[in-house]
């Protein structure tokens, strides 16, 4: 008894001494339960708490502890232990535990396709947001604005959203250019959701993209079918549900697949919401996903209320959770030597050398009160995840804003993933953060498509691709 009471006093002695190594204990107490974890944003496990003084302890919108830095960076989120490694298994800080996912039920066992992936080619430009900063951020500085400079002398090109693409000009008399005039598909008939997802994700497949995959019929599908029969010279019955089904199974398996949640994908990093005002998304360190779901929906092809609808109950923010998804299988892949911006079909086609049409997009072109441009241009350069700088002295003014800002690469960034800019200065072929929207909507000036459309395109172009306007 006594040997132990001296031990006792021994180590409290030693705690008081080393004050600072209990602080991630207490740390621990106030925010975390002994059965949680803390989970970077990489997907790792921490082995140890972040210090007070340095981070600040936050909710995000799903009501999860968050440990975020003086810029607004996500450094971890507290993840339930068991959710984050088997139950019973021992505690193993920065390595992968996660199984492979088993094959949905309704599809076939013997075949599981590998989820999408990133694979931007080293030939297009690229930028990034630095992970690592050397201070706090101060206040945003207004400067003087520059004089309009469309050459190459800045990083970023002088480029606003379309609601910035304003047309220089705009010639009354401009020449009428008719579009390409397709076969009408059939009529979709009285269809399940499964069914018409089935239809969707054959065509996203082919590279006649219908837009967001979300079980619905509507034109977006109905200008898909009809690109990809001019290009194949069949004729498609949409109705014919097992004719589809073949098609998938001769062009990579069943419609649905399954996908496990991994611990960087809870993690992310998020943003808790985009702001309106150009001046508050100019502070935002990255425009990334505001949510797993967004993020995940986006990954394949999907709309996010689709998602969730396939899966009721699910909480997207466990890592290991099981989801039910689509599998549109790899990109499109070829060499487009022109491009015609469709304006009547709200539809981007895309030609081979030899005329054959080999991809096909839904687009939002222009508007009646700010038209894209009429004629033929050409494709100046390929930037992917690019940065954005809103100047209102080229574009237009939002808000109280009068300065140029700069903002941060990110999905949700005003032209998404990809910048296609093109010869007709502050004009572009770029993504979009509301994939929803695209071919239903009216853009103004520039040509936008879902952000996975638009890689898709930016990795079969490159500079002196002729892109050509039609009524």
């Amino acid at each position: 008894m006594n040997s132990i009471f001296k031990t006792s006093i021994s180590l409290l002695t030693a705690a008081s001494v080393l004050g600072f190594a209990i602080a991630p204990a207490t740390a621990q107490q106030r925010h975390l339960s002994r059965n949680t974890v803390l989970v970077s944003p990489e997907g790792e496990i921490l082995d140890y708490i972040p210090d007070d003084g340095t981070v600040r302890v936050m909710r995000d919108t799903r009501g999860r502890t968050v440990y975020v830095d003086g810029w607004g960076n996500i450094i971890a989120t507290a993840m339930p232990a068991d959710r984050s490694f088997a139950r019973g298994g021992d505690y193993r800080p920065r390595r992968e535990r996660y199984r492979d996912a088993a094959v949905y039920p309704d599809g076939n066992p013997d075949y599981f396709p590998p989820a999408p992936q990133s694979d931007y080619g080293d030939e297009l430009t690229t930028s990034s947001v630095p992970e690592i900063r050397d201070g706090l951020p101060g206040e945003i500085e207004r400067q003087p604005l520059p004089e309009a400079d469309f050459g190459n002398s800045q990083s970023l090109p002088d480029f606003s959203d379309d609601t910035a693409a304003l047309p220089e000009t705009i010639d009354p008399n401009a020449e009428f250019v008719p579009g390409p005039k397709f076969e009408p598909a059939m009529s979709i008939g009285k269809m399940s959701s499964a069914e018409i997802t089935a239809l969707q994700v054959f065509l996203d497949r082919e590279g006649f993209s219908p837009g967001v995959i979300d079980g619905k019929k509507g034109s977006n599908v109905t200008k898909a079918i009809e690109a990809w029969q001019n290009s194949t010279g069949e004729t498609l019955d949409p109705n014919d549900a097992e004719d589809i089904l073949e098609r998938l199974r001769l062009s990579g398996g069943m419609a649905f697949t399954t996908y496990e949640i991994s611990a960087a994908d809870a993690a992310g990093p998020y943003v808790a919401a985009i702001p309106e005002d150009y001046a508050a998304k100019a502070a935002l360190p990255h425009m990334s996903f505001t949510s797993t779901t967004e993020m995940l929906a986006e990954k394949f092809h999907m709309d996010e209320a689709y998602l969730k609808e396939i899966n009721p109950g699910v909480d997207f923010t466990i890592p290991g959770t099981i989801i039910k998804v689509v599998d549109t299988g790899p990109a499109k892949t070829g060499k487009v030597a022109k491009i015609l911006a469709d304006k009547g079909r709200k539809q981007v086609l895309a030609y081979d050398a030899g005329g054959t049409l080999i991809a096909a997009y839904p687009a939002s072109i222009g508007s009646s009160d700010t038209p894209s441009p009429s004629g033929t241009v050409t494709v100046e350069r390929v930037a992917l995840n690019p940065g954005y700088t809103y100047n209102p002295k080229i574009n237009f003014q939002q808000g109280s804003n009068n300065k140029v800002l700069t903002l941060q690469p990110g999905p949700n960034g005003p032209v998404g993933t990809v910048w296609i800019a093109l010869s007709k200065p502050t004009y572009g072929i770029h993504g979009t953060p509301e994939p929803s929207k695209i071919g239903k909507t009216q853009s103004h000036g520039c040509i936008r498509l879902t952000n996975w459309d638009a890689t898709e395109l930016a990795k079969m172009t490159g500079p002196g691709v002729t892109v050509e306007f039609v009524d």
